[in-house]
């Protein structure tokens, strides 16, 4: 039984907890007078509506008339119950809690305990760190990340670590220090399927941390072995302490700098974010193995008033950019895009450039809407009639974003200076671009739909959705791609879904839907299933499926490559262009090996 906490422990945290500093946690304040105002954090809004009276200890909102004090403040933002609030501002402001009936709480009890799990990241965290720095085992990760680029001042500040090779040994370990086996069960650390097997193993761990800076999860790099039979990366599913689509890496170390500049870096991954802090630019974020959410964004949206985009240049990474963009928009929320030139990613750039480099190309960051016509620039041609309405057409839903008559108004007539139209014929087929789609869609059949949160059912999608109900299918699958080996966004993400499930030991129809976040993808599933689509599925069509899309990642990779060598041409005379350039080489040698060798066994397969 759940003891009562004390009316003396709810009155003593409410008279000392300092609600401006608890809002200014979630929310950029600024002083006027005796309050503070900002943009409210429980609706969309521009204009700051939102008070904090620390008179009154009490916030409110004059826009959604949302109110109260400290305590209801931290059950709202952290969607937690009173008791759960009550005990995160007692230890955040030294009050002691207190329980009636001289109730009192046993310390190792763990049923849905909250803290006492991410007490025990903590210390997992901790060991891990130990493993990089202080052990022989751990010596070939240490030398892997110093020669990345990343100095030991950075290691220990984002707490990088190393998980042992034995799977068995965490098991072992903590169960010495008295965890129970229920309580380790659902901790996530271990294999649901086998549950004395670590999740991570023989990997570079990146801690992730809340926004007090407590570890409530893990990612885990790959760097030895076969690549082929283990994903590049792993990453921790929901927990109780933590949600990945609710979570941003790093945020807990850029929040004070996102407030201080008003903008922040949403960048691709873990590498990424560290290169952009070590080089001084600490107000970088990265999403959690998914796509980036609207709530992930609502967290930045108190601080920042501008989102920079930092994303791969490759096919998936400009689709994820154009999702982000309207994401953004639709918040309210300037966005702008940071080009990298002469690298794959920000970690290259401060390797091979240095980091006044790499603040150059934030600093030199443009806007969507001049990035968006660039690249439908070059997606269409101008100088046709039907170029000029497929480009309109793939504009519009970024004009149907933006918040403003004005910002609308403005991006209207920038589209039509672009393509040499007048403004009024723009604004027509604005106004009137859902019966323009449709005589557009019946007329040119290669017409392609603008990036949408619709699910797009491609040959990728459909390769993954054929793998969902057979175990040994996916395993086959899983064996031998990784996310990276996707260029459809949604196949992407149900893929990572069908292996966050495999990996729990339960890919069955209703653990798939229940780990799924999209909407989209959760129908085509359903309506796939209901017919029967893919009840004939075969271990010679799953191969054959394989060998496409690995052919296919391969051929990406070439092409950004290819891309990254043309660039380089006429400045070869600098030395570090002239490294970079044979490395470039050489990689592009090995895929051109791999393409042609699997060319050859796909056919003799297909063929047999």
């Amino acid at each position: 039984m759940e003891g009562i906490i004390s009316q003396e422990t709810i009155d003593n945290v409410s008279s000392q907890a300092d609600i401006v500093s608890v809002v200014s946690d979630y929310v950029q304040l600024e002083n006027r007078g005796n309050q503070w105002w900002g943009c409210c954090p429980f609706h969309h809004e521009k204009t700051p509506s939102f008070c904090v009276t620390p008179e009154k200890r009490m916030y409110y909102c004059f826009g959604c008339h949302a109110g109260g004090g400290a305590i209801n403040f931290v059950m709202e933002m952290e969607k937690i119950r009173f008791p759960e609030a009550v005990k995160i501002l007692a230890k955040k402001f030294n009050v002691e809690v207190k329980y009636s009936n001289n109730f009192v709480p046993k310390a190792d009890k763990p049923d849905n305990s909250k803290e006492l799990y991410i007490d025990l990241y903590n210390r997992v965290a901790d060991m891990f760190h130990y493993g990089l720095l202080k052990t022989d085992a751990g010596k070939f990760a240490l030398e892997y990340i110093t020669k990345r680029g990343i100095s030991m001042e950075t290691i220990e500040k984002f707490k990088l670590g190393y998980s042992p090779a034995d799977r068995s040994w965490l098991k072992r370990f903590l169960k010495s220090k008295n965890f129970s086996d229920e309580f380790l069960a659902k901790s996530g650390l271990f294999s649901k399927k086998y549950p004395d097997i670590a999740f991570f193993s023989d990997r570079l761990m990146f801690p992730i941390f809340d926004r007090r800076g407590q570890a409530v999860a893990f990612g885990g790099r790959f760097l030895r072995g076969d690549p082929e039979k283990s994903p590049k990366y792993l990453n921790s599913g929901d927990l109780i302490q933590y949600q990945k689509g609710e979570t941003l890496y790093a945020f807990n170390f850029a929040k004070n700098s996102i407030r201080e500049n008003k903008k922040v870096i949403f960048c691709e991954g873990y590498m990424d974010c560290i290169a952009y802090h070590q080089c001084g630019i600490t107000y970088a974020v990265a999403p959690l193995g998914t796509a980036l959410t609207d709530d992930q964004i609502k967290i930045v949206r108190g601080f920042a008033d501008t989102i920079l985009l930092s994303f791969d240049s490759d096919g998936a990474g400009q689709k994820a950019t154009w999702r982000a963009i309207l994401m953004c928009r639709r918040q309210g929320l300037t966005v702008k895009i940071i080009r990298l030139h002469n690298a794959k990613d920000p970690a290259e750039i401060m390797v091979n450039f240095g980091a006044d480099t790499l603040t150059n190309e934030v600093n030199s960051a443009i806007l969507d809407s001049d990035y968006l016509l660039s690249f439908l620039s070059q997606k269409y041609q101008k100088d046709t009639p039907e170029g000029k309405a497929k480009f309109a057409l793939e504009f519009f839903p970024y004009i149907d974003a933006l918040q403003t008559d004005i910002q609308k108004e403005s991006s209207l007539e920038l589209l039509g200076q672009t393509l040499n139209i007048s403004l009024e014929a723009v604004k027509r087929d604005f106004n009137n671009r859902e019966d323009v789609k449709k005589r557009t869609l019946s007329t040119n059949t290669d017409y392609q739909k603008p990036v949408s949160d619709d699910v797009i059912v491609n040959s990728e999608f459909r390769a993954v959705l054929a793998v969902l109900s057979d175990t040994n299918q996916f395993e086959l699958m899983r064996s031998r791609l990784t996310e990276d080996d996707f260029e459809n966004p949604f196949a992407r993400t149900l893929f990572s879904v069908l292996k966050e499930c495999y990996e729990s030991g339960d890919l069955s129809f209703v653990s798939v839907l229940n780990h799924c976040n999209h909407d989209g993808i959760k129908q085509k599933i359903t309506e796939s299933v209901s017919r029967g689509e893919f009840s004939q599925c075969t271990a010679q069509s799953v191969a054959e499926s394989v060998e496409r899309l690995q052919i296919n990642s391969l051929k990406r990779k070439r092409k950004a490559i290819l891309q990254q060598m043309n660039s380089l041409q006429g400045q070869l005379s600098i030395p570090a262009n002239q490294e970079l350039m044979t490395r470039l080489f050489e990689q592009k040698k090995l895929i051109d090996e791999k393409i042609n060798n699997k060319g050859l066994e796909y056919g003799s397969g297909a063929g047999s």
